[in-house]
């Protein structure tokens, strides 16, 4: 059951061994749960991947431009906490369970994912196992953890909906499955205000992409990104449509094929995943210049150019 309540919160004290809580009580279905998330060796890129994707669908950037949770709506920041239950149960092919989210080794365990410094739990989670989920988009930080719901982890008070908060004492017994783990970045979010500014007033959606490649170099721009600033679909094309509008500037964009790889390496870059796209502003240098890497294109030697060399047209590339 996806309650928004909170984006992220730390929580203090160190992870619990498997099956054991403040009180040192043994919770064999806590433990089975846990060593079932476990057992995935790609379990916090999995999480990373399920956050990336929930947090991106509901911003929905493609029709609105949007890529920052704060300007959501508070019915969409409520419907966030169900994304993450969805796109949890697909990513980790989870059950339903007969009266909580999931069933997880055999046991039922709900789902909470929370944005304001909480986890709200309603009575019906009671004797439960809980997946609290949390993730910061600024920080490209998430937490998830397990924790048995019982009366002495809760505060007394509860809201009007008849949901409470587990104490600060309790908070110390939730098993860590990530903790501060990284998180796809959200690149938008990490711009200064003014380059986003100037990206997005640049025109037309071909204009604006034109402009995110010209300010944001040597950093790979995912699918996502692009279609936020285009606000069109076909993001990605409006990328390899740059390449002839860029190419007098000096600004070469690099994708995942033929010789785009070959160059990015050669010139300590980031080399670009499939549907990711990085731009570069190339100069033509001696094949002995002062320690810079170079890479040949078209029978010359080019680097990554710095401030005050001349600019000149892109070399022939194959892409």
């Amino acid at each position: 059951m996806g309650d928004t309540s909170t984006l992220f919160e730390l929580v203090a004290g160190g992870t619990p061994r498997p099956g054991q809580g403040g009180t040192g009580s043994v919770d064999q279905g806590l433990d089975e749960v846990v060593a079932w998330f476990r057992g995935h060796e790609d379990l916090e890129a999995r999480f990373g991947s399920i956050f990336r994707q929930s947090l991106d669908e509901v911003l929905d950037g493609q029709r609105t431009g949007r890529f920052d949770i704060a300007g959501l709506a508070k019915t969409e920041k409520t419907y966030l906490g169900t994304k993450v239950e969805i796109v949890t149960r697909a990513g980790f092919e989870l059950h339903y369970g007969a009266k909580m989210d999931y069933e997880v080794a055999g046991h039922e365990i709900d789902a909470k994912f929370s944005i304001t410094g909480t986890w709200a739990i309603p009575t019906e989670a009671m004797g439960h196992l809980c997946l609290l989920m949390s993730a910061d988009d600024h920080k490209s930080a998430f937490d998830v953890g397990v924790i048995r719901i019982r009366p002495e982890v809760l505060n007394r008070g509860r809201n009007k909906d008849g949901k409470t908060t587990i104490t600060k004492q309790a908070r110390g017994s939730i098993v860590w499955l990530a903790r501060n783990a990284s998180l796809p970045r959200n690149l938008l979010l990490s711009l200064p205000q003014s380059t986003v500014d100037r990206i997005r007033s640049a025109g037309s959606g071909q204009q604006r992409i034109n402009e995110l490649l010209r300010c944001v170099q040597g950093c790979p721009i995912d699918r996502n990104t692009a279609v936020t600033v285009a606000q069109q679909k076909d993001g990605l094309k409006r990328c390899r449509d740059a390449r002839r509008h860029l190419r007098k500037e000096g600004i070469a964009v690099l994708g995942h094929q033929n010789d785009s790889p070959k160059i990015a390496s050669a010139l300590g870059l980031p080399v670009p995943e499939k549907g990711t796209f990085l731009s570069i502003r190339l100069v033509k240098v001696a094949d002995d210049t002062d320690g810079r890497p170079v890479v040949e294109i078209s029978g010359d030697h080019y680097a990554v150019s710095r401030p005050g060399e001349p600019v000149e047209p892109v070399p022939d590339i194959r892409y």
